[in-house]
């Protein structure tokens, strides 16, 4: 029973040291379609661009990426963008979902999906909270949040 309260309690307080030693080490290993797919991203002026390391606690995917449009239309056109650079060079979904509503769109590319959220729905979903355990990348500077934009998130 102790062993398992211990295993518990480092879940639920990470040691933040280690945690910055390996996000540090990710995002210099990242793909380069992952990195291709924010840079399609950013050029639609995409929101609050994140890319979560799943590897070691899922095995359906490496990585999620996860950026939001002010609407509806720019979550398409942000979709558009990432699919049609990223078929250029080869690379096709395996699998779109939601395309019509916008309101939550999914690429899936087999080792890394791609979320383009509408805000509310990016709130909603929250899927950095449920996925809280996997490694946040840091992100270059060219395509973090960062960036300047004339679109901004709405608090």
């Amino acid at each position: 029973m102790k062993q398992d309260s211990t295993v518990k309690e480092q879940s639920l307080n990470p040691q933040p040291n280690v945690r910055s030693v390996a996000q540090a080490e990710t995002s210099e290993a990242l793909d380069e379609r992952v990195r291709l797919a924010l840079h399609a991203a950013s050029e639609k002026k995409a929101l609050e661009p994140v890319v979560l390391d799943l590897r070691e606690i899922a095995s359906f995917t490496d990585y999620f990426v996860i950026v939001s449009g002010a609407n509806e239309r720019q979550v398409q056109a942000i979709s558009d963008e990432v699919y049609e650079s990223l078929k250029k060079l080869g690379h096709a979904a395996a699998r779109v979902e939601g395309y019509k509503t916008a309101e939550w769109i999914l690429l899936d590319y087999g080792d890394f999906v791609v979320h383009g959220f509408e805000q509310k729905a990016r709130k909603f979903y929250d899927l950095e909270r449920l996925w809280r355990e996997s490694k946040r990348v840091e992100l270059p500077p060219e395509l973090s949040s960062d960036s300047a934009s004339s679109l901004r998130r709405e608090s």
